[in-house]
């Protein structure tokens, strides 16, 4: 359908002009993506629309009894259009959504501010929450959906991934690891490490995931927020392993990122929402705004600088 759609105003406007060079630069395509269209037209109507010489364009018999049918069509989608955007900017109602701070801080921002002008009178309440709370809030309906990591056992909640990071190291560049390409969990034991309180998804996996290769960890300072560690370790007060997403807006001349190995630790984060439960139809557009946005971001240049990650 959406081939035959754009078939229809690619003949309409060849139709208008008498000229597919000009219809092309209306259209803001190249010459034959605008021929490839027509023909996919001509090909689903199984006749010619138009007669091509070297000099001019003309519709054919076919083609000038399609004209006036077309421009109707394209009318009613115009009008239909309109229709639907009028109604979308009086829509009212409010959005629960519980939010890890990290996504809180990258991606959400992005996604409002389309949804808003999509959706002006809609309100979103954002529930900035550990990994634990949110799911409790979505299970108790406090929150509609929510962006969690994959620590979801529930059975009667589904996740739906969006992007896998890794965790990196991240310290000043007058530190000892600075200079290192790479850095094993056990080399951290003999520096001062600031981590997540222990009550903490990124803290249970760092935990979990060390304990059969590096073993245990002293933590030195314990903090709520990646800021603030990023924030301690900006001061010299320590070192800090963070998700790849922590430091995507922190552009910080004095720190840097160095992949952590020994083993390679990850995190999936992505959408979490009740499996026996419908959303709201405006909620479900939110959701699918999040992943349409999300992909197009491009998650993999997140962990562009750290090669040694790609699967």
């Amino acid at each position: 359908m959406k081939s035959e759609l754009l078939g229809t105003k690619a003949f309409v406007t060849i139709a208008d002009f008498g000229c597919f060079t000009r219809a092309a630069d209306e259209l803001n395509l190249s010459q034959p993506a605008l021929t490839r269209r027509v023909k996919k037209l001509e090909e689903h109507l199984k006749v010619s629309l138009f007669e091509r010489t070297t000099r001019k364009v003309t519709l054919t018999y076919a083609g000038k009894a399609l004209l006036p049918h077309a421009r109707a069509l394209l009318d009613y989608m115009d009008n239909a259009i309109l229709s639907v955007q009028e109604l979308a900017a009086h829509q009212k109602g409010v959005i629960k959504l519980s939010c890890i701070p990290t996504a809180t801080f990258y991606f959400l921002p992005l996604v409002l501010e389309k949804f808003n002008s999509l959706y002006p009178n809609i309100r979103v309440h954002i529930h900035e929450q550990a990994t634990m709370d949110s799911l409790d809030s979505l299970m108790s309906g406090e929150t509609d959906f929510g962006i969690n990591m994959n620590r979801v056992t529930h059975p009667q909640i589904s996740f739906t991934p969006l992007v896998d990071e890794p965790y990196i190291l991240v310290c000043r560049r007058d530190h000892p690891l600075a200079t290192k390409k790479l850095v094993e969990w056990n080399e951290l034991a003999s520096h001062r490490l600031i981590g997540i309180r222990r009550t903490s998804g990124n803290r249970i996996l760092i935990e979990q995931e060390i304990a059969q290769t590096a073993g245990t960890l002293e933590w030195f300072y314990e903090v709520r927020h990646y800021s603030t560690a990023i924030g301690l370790v900006e001061a010299g007060l320590g070192i800090a392993a963070l998700p790849c997403m922590a430091m995507s807006h922190h552009q910080h001349e004095s720190l840097v990122s160095i992949p952590l190995v020994e083993p390679v630790i990850r995190r999936s984060i992505g959408l979490i929402r009740r499996n026996d439960v419908l959303l709201s139809p405006i909620a479900e557009r939110l959701v699918n705004l999040f992943l349409e946005m999300w992909f197009e971001r491009k998650p993999e240049k997140w962990t562009a600088p750290f090669d040694l990650f790609s699967r």
